[in-house]
């Protein structure tokens, strides 16, 4: 038998920062663009993520920019740090990609590094990524997440044509956090205040007078309440597997890189823990 080619190695897409906006007290939007990003397209999926790539500990790396090169002669903690972002909107006339950023003073890599970058700067970053668009043969939509789902559910909206029916429900901390979507779905922005992250937001689809008919379900945010909602929507619910786009995009106690490698072990565990209790319930 035939050997299988080896995979050609991806390449990191070079960008520049072209402008930057204060969106909300904790959302923060950067704007990419340049000739870089030429061969860049960020069009089939609402959800479409990219992973922008930062230099570990102050780190140089020798140009032209080379994964490859960087993994053969550097040690392993000196490779550059990913951080995975939704991409709010991408304008491939312009060649312009927009990443909104939660920021939490200065906690984290990414939120700090979006408050102070500069025009000009240059950014790199793998992807894009991406899994979900609305699809038009449902008879409705369910979206549902926290400030890390907002790029992606209001991308999600903004797609979705005038008259569908689509219920739509965003936690955040509070009502200074709300958006303007350009959409005529009305979002039911759910003010968090000192409740733990997605106890309202699973209250709320839980209080959801299902419309009939077949949903297609967009649920994404903090691990342990789209847990809940996977149970809810999966196992109460009979929704089929194929109609949800379900997952955590991260989980408190977490970083990215220790979500990261946990998150297909959590994932597995979980699937496997309600898809047993959905085949019980299916053969009673």
């Amino acid at each position: 038998m035939a050997e299988r080619p080896a995979r050609k190695p991806r390449k990191p897409h070079s960008a520049q920062v072209v402008r930057t906006e204060r969106l909300s007290p904790h959302m923060q939007r950067v704007v990419l663009g340049g000739e870089g990003l030429a061969e860049f397209s960020a069009d089939t999926c609402t959800d479409h993520y990219v992973k922008l790539l930062f230099p570990a500990g102050g780190a140089t790396y020798p140009e032209p920019f080379d994964m490859e090169r960087i993994r053969a002669e550097f040690p392993r903690e000196q490779w550059p740090v990913t951080r995975t972002y939704t991409v709010r909107a991408w304008d491939a006339e312009h060649l312009e990609l927009t990443l909104d950023f939660v920021i939490h003073g200065d906690e984290g890599l990414a939120g700090p590094w979006a408050t102070r970058v500069q025009p000009g700067e240059t950014v790199r970053f793998m992807g894009p990524g991406g899994a979900y668009a609305p699809d038009t043969d449902a008879d409705w939509h369910l979206l549902a997440g926290d400030e890390s789902a907002l790029p992606a559910i209001a991308r999600a909206l903004e797609s979705l044509p005038e008259g569908v029916t689509a219920h739509a429900f965003v936690e955040i901390s509070g009502p200074e956090e709300e958006q303007k979507i350009d959409s005529d779905i009305e979002v039911v922005w759910l003010h968090r205040g000192d409740r733990p992250v997605g106890e309202a937001l699973v209250e709320a689809v839980r209080a959801l007078e299902f419309p009939e008919g077949r949903v297609r379900a967009f649920v994404h945010g903090e691990a342990a309440f789209v847990k809940d909602l996977r149970a809810l929507l999966r196992v109460e619910s009979a929704i089929p597997r194929e109609d949800l786009s379900i997952s955590g995009y991260w989980r408190l106690g977490h970083n990215e890189d220790g979500w990261q490698a946990s998150k297909r072990d959590w994932n597995a565990k979980i699937e496997a823990e309600q898809e047993g209790v959905t085949g019980a319930t299916s053969a009673a």
